[in-house]
């Protein structure tokens, strides 16, 4: 797999896309782990439009072994670099007829262990006791997020449009997007492909118009520790 063009194309226009990092046979058997799990817990959410699954490599260690195949260890090890782990997982289902459609929006948060008062950290949130909270902007400059694929998805059933380039620009407000300058990719992914994104891209995704899934599992990975008193929520190798 020669991985340079992905790594420049991250680099240069905040994301890139690798089809085939998964076999049939392997986004046959996530998905069928995926089908048989007790969906009750709270780090579980259920609506008609959405079923998330947050801690998702924490909640369903089984499916670790299949996620990280040899082609996603390769992906991590030479576009990222050697110290990378992972920091915060989650699985998205968006159903066949769901009307979830996401804004133009940064992901600006990171999961962590505790609230703590430190400088240059915050706002804070709190969802299902799970802690959020908007660090300083060089620790999400640092996050790659791999974004697996289970379905084919295209923009009638909610890929990700995105404006490259927008990675580079710090924190950059939705709603003060020049579309006389920016322009909007749409991010098509292969069932068993993935999308690599830098969290600081802006990127939304639209309505389900064809009756068909759209499952994700997302994961993203850092390899910087935070300051003292704070842990990021998932820690894994």
């Amino acid at each position: 797999m020669n991985l340079d063009h992905h790594k420049n194309a991250i680099q240069e226009n905040g994301f890139t896309v690798i089809n085939n990092v998964f076999s049939e046979q392997e986004i046959r058997k996530i998905g069928e782990i995926i089908q048989n799990i007790d969906t009750s817990k709270e780090t579980f959410r259920k609506s008609d439009d959405l079923f998330a699954i947050r801690q998702f490599l924490k909640e369903i260690p089984q499916v670790r072994e299949l996620v990280f195949n040899e082609n996603i260890k390769d992906i991590i090890t030479e576009i990222f670099g050697e110290k990378y782990i992972v920091v915060k997982s989650i699985y998205f289902d968006k159903p066949e007829k769901s009307n979830w459609y996401v804004a133009y929006h940064q992901d600006l948060t990171i999961s962590v262990d505790k609230k703590a008062d430190i400088s240059g950290f915050g706002p804070w949130t709190t969802k299902q006791n799970q802690f959020a909270v908007q660090p300083p902007i060089e620790i999400l400059e640092n996050i790659f997020t791999i974004r697996i694929h289970l379905d084919a998805t295209d923009e009638y059933n909610g890929a990700l449009k995105v404006i490259p380039k927008s990675h580079a620009k710090g924190i950059y407000r939705p709603e003060t997007i020049d579309w006389s300058v920016e322009t909007e990719t749409i991010c098509n992914v292969e069932k068993g492909g993935i999308m690599i994104m830098k969290p600081l891209l802006l990127h939304g995704s639209n309505r389900t118009t064809n009756g068909k899934k759209r499952r994700v599992i997302h994961i993203e990975f850092s390899d910087k520790e935070l300051p003292e008193k704070l842990k990021w929520s998932e820690n894994m190798n």
